[in-house]
């Protein structure tokens, strides 16, 4: 019998540290998916800063072909009006169009970093609750060897409940 205790007693000991394996495990997968989460926002943020840099370069080589185009269309001899007003509002109508297009690509780009940070986190939330839950196993698996060895291996019988006799009254 004796051996059947320890069985049971390491049994007992071992789920319990399985347990707390697990819980371990759960939190540091989620502390990896929260640190995704935050290198994700950190790249939406370097997107950001990249798009205000992209379009501050733009603005200045686009200053500079306007004043190249204005230039050209003096040089050539004619005046700032008629076609070569509309040939720099067009210019004017396109770097506006330019300049919304590298816009619109970087929020497109930024919402995708933050939607990785989003999904960062709740795969990290279901580490740390599918750890919780297998922890919850190994110790309902601990307390069954605990409950098992109390019971079986006592080396006595279980008592058992008697109801005791009542005498009824018929009448």
């Amino acid at each position: 019998m004796g051996w059947t205790a320890a069985a049971v007693g390491l049994t007992a000991v071992t789920s319990i540290a399985a347990g707390r394996q697990a819980s371990a495990t759960g939190k540091y997968n989620q502390a990896v998916q929260n640190r995704n989460a935050q290198v994700a926002e950190q790249e939406a943020q370097r997107l950001e800063q990249q798009n205000e840099f992209d379009i501050a370069r733009f603005d200045q080589q686009f200053t500079k072909l306007q004043g190249e185009t204005k230039t050209a269309i003096l040089f050539s001899g004619a005046e700032l009006s008629g076609s070569g007003l509309r040939i720099m509002k067009y210019n004017a109508e396109q770097a506006e169009i330019e300049k919304d297009i590298l816009d619109y690509n970087s929020k497109v780009a930024q919402s995708q970093k933050m939607e990785e940070a989003n999904f960062a986190r709740m795969s990290g939330q279901m580490a740390k609750m599918q750890a919780r839950s297998t922890a919850i196993g190994y110790y309902a698996q601990a307390g069954q060897s605990l409950m098992s060895m109390g019971s079986g291996f006592s080396g006595t019988k279980p008592t058992t409940y008697n109801k005791p006799n009542m005498l009824t009254v018929s009448g």
